[in-house]
């Protein structure tokens, strides 16, 4: 409007306009998407007797385009032409882009062709129009031959956005060797290639099974650092190279997987699917530390483990003969909230526990128990026994209780028998006792093998005491080693015991018989 004021200043101090004036205060209205006063302005020129010119009609075609009035662009293409006013590229050009607008793409080949019989050389922004409006349509064995020409006559646009396009819609239609031409179009063009244009490549080679020509693809994206280019403003999308890392991975290549994925996580790709699949390579390929590694990674950054991930680490682990390291991956898992079966829970167990870590044992026993697992318990009573061979007497009853509690209780008969008969005669007598506190259920043979192996070891007061117990809880009474021990207890001093014990059996009496009974005991005594 400011111009239009200038306009009306000319007019009024007397200075004619020109066809110049005509042209600029044209195109200003139709930049404005002033239709109707740019008409107006066109009208006067024309009144003035002021012939248009070639800038005149691609101005007027271009500001018809515009609006999507294609037809009146026509009349005044067709109009240029009759006047002898010879259609330069740029009115080629702009017919193109207004045909390409309305969707009309078979007439805008129709020009370009035809603007190539006339010898006039199509321009960068020629390609650029027209390139896109063929992908649109679907048209891309045109697309690809429009590309071709572009490249063979070395002109590079200067919007690179075309070349996504022609990747993408090539792909689409399932032409990737016509989608590979585009990345070579561009190297030859030497126009700088991103990581998305590789990506969308990847992509639809991993879809289409081409996983060779993506891991070419991909190495040149890594040799060459394209991801990490400060000028990089497409990144490579998670359905490109999620694809290839699983592809890698599964394929023994999880360190080039990684290669590429740390310059990803560079760029602040933090992609649980990509750390996962690292994790699986790392531990089917037999590199456990590399994928404890990874673990470490997610942790720090708040990544989500898999636990199908953690299992095959586990695995890994153990197949590596490394039962200690297994745990730790193990308990890292569970802290984490995954839950794991007890096959891994068992495996682990038993690789500590051959070799000869059986507190280890003990703890991921524990583990289990605790998450509720109530599988393994013939490995339950190995590791209990093993405790108590080892004088872990009270972890052994912990564990033990632990079990009750979760109505997982051990084989007490099986577990007395083992350690009275291998001489462990201190830990059969607190399992016993543990055993009575809770009215266990036990067979006769059971107690005496303790107060056998009690008795045999010298250790009468022990035997006395629980003996004792045994008889409060209507225990055996006709221990046949009975007379034996009160022999003992006498021959020790222990008299004071060997009566209060010989009147239990002979009489009848226990302890349970009363405060006063036990006084009169002592007393006779």
């Amino acid at each position: 409007m400011m111009a239009k004021r200038y306009f009306n200043k000319m007019l009024n101090e007397g200075i004619v306009p020109t066809k110049h004036t005509y042209n600029i205060i044209i195109w200003g209205f139709f930049l404005s998407l002033r239709f109707e006063t740019a008409m107006r302005f066109y009208e006067d020129m024309q009144s003035r007797g002021i012939s248009p010119d070639v800038v005149t009609y691609n101005t007027m075609i271009n500001g018809y385009n515009r609006f999507k009035k294609m037809d009146e662009a026509e009349m005044l293409f067709v109009e240029m032409k009759e006047k002898n006013i010879v259609p330069t590229v740029i009115s080629y050009t702009t017919m193109i882009k207004g045909y390409v607008g309305v969707e009309r793409v078979d007439d805008a080949l129709r020009l370009f062709a035809e603007m190539k019989s006339f010898n006039i050389k199509p321009n960068d922004v020629t390609f650029t129009t027209l390139i896109p409006g063929l992908c649109d349509a679907g048209k891309m064995a045109e697309a690809q031959i429009v590309l071709k020409e572009m490249v063979d006559k070395y002109i590079s646009p200067k919007d690179n956005s075309i070349f996504m396009k022609l990747l993408t819609c090539q792909c689409e239609s399932g032409d990737l060797e016509a989608a590979a031409d585009v990345l070579k179009a561009m190297i030859r063009l030497s126009i700088p290639t991103e990581a998305a244009h590789y990506g969308i490549l990847i992509e639809n080679f991993c879809k289409a099974g081409m996983f060779d020509r993506a891991i070419k693809l991909l190495d040149k994206l890594v040799e060459k650092d394209i991801i990490l280019r400060p000028q990089i403003s497409m990144d490579v999308e998670a359905s490109a190279y999620n694809p290839m890392i699983q592809h890698l991975c599964h394929h023994g290549q999880t360190g080039k997987a990684e290669v590429f994925f740390r310059q990803l996580m560079k760029k602040g790709v933090l992609d649980p699917s990509s750390f996962n699949n690292l994790i699986r390579g790392h531990s089917k390929e037999g590199n456990p530390d590399s994928a404890f590694e990874i673990i470490k990674i997610m942790a720090r950054r708040g990544v989500p483990k898999d636990a199908d991930a953690y299992k095959l680490l586990v695995e890994s682990y153990l197949r590596k003969g490394e039962p200690a390291d297994a745990k730790t991956a193990l308990d890292s898992m569970i802290e984490d909230g995954h839950l794991p079966d007890s096959s891994l829970f068992r495996s682990v167990m038993e690789s500590v526990f051959e070799d000869g870590r059986v507190q280890t044992a003990s703890r991921v026993m524990k583990s289990m128990v605790e998450k509720g697992v109530k599988e393994n318990m013939d490995l339950v009573a190995k590791i209990l026994e093993a405790l108590f061979m080892r004088g872990h007497v009270e972890e052994a009853l912990g564990r033990i209780d632990l079990l009750m509690q979760s109505g997982c209780a051990p084989n007490f008969d099986s577990l007395l028998s083992a350690v009275s008969e291998k001489d462990k005669t201190i830990a059969a007598l607190k399992l016993l006792d543990f055993c009575l506190e809770r009215d266990c259920i036990l067979d006769v043979s059971s107690y005496e093998k303790v107060l056998d192996a009690l008795l045999t070891g010298g250790k009468t007061l022990n035997a006395y005491s629980i003996l004792s117990k045994i008889l409060e809880k209507g225990g055996i009474s006709d221990w046949k080693s009975c007379e034996d021990l009160i022999a003992s207890l006498n021959q020790e001093g222990n008299t004071k015991q060997a009566d209060i014990l010989s009147r239990m059996i002979r009489g009848g009496e226990t302890v349970q018989g009363s405060k006063k009974g036990k006084k009169q005991a002592a007393v006779s005594s």
